[in-house]
């Protein structure tokens, strides 16, 4: 079982807090194979730049890993790092 430390917990939810960002990691988290970045510049009305600033920060959380190939990067996402991430998120809901 994967356990966040505070800035990992911080950093999710910091990446999750975007909307742009939440949408991109719904579309990585739906591909059954790696997701290959170029198809945001296609799907997003926002420059290179700015899709390229999201990836980072879903990547410096964790929640994506990407994949070199030549010039080329997939993303493949993290699922333990959500799950790790809701868990932590729900202990903070006392229980009676």
């Amino acid at each position: 079982m994967t356990v966040l430390t505070d800035q990992q917990f911080s950093r999710v939810s910091r990446a999750l807090a975007e909307p742009r960002r939440l949408q991109m990691l719904k579309e990585i988290a739906k591909s059954k194979d790696p997701f290959p970045c170029g198809i945001f510049l296609q799907t997003h009305p926002v420059s290179a730049a700015t899709i390229s600033h999201h990836l980072k920060e879903l990547e410096t959380a964790g929640l994506v890993q990407s994949i070199r190939e030549g010039k080329f990067m997939s993303l493949v996402f993290q699922p333990d790092v959500l799950n790790a991430y809701l868990e932590q998120l729900s202990s903070i809901i006392p229980t009676n």
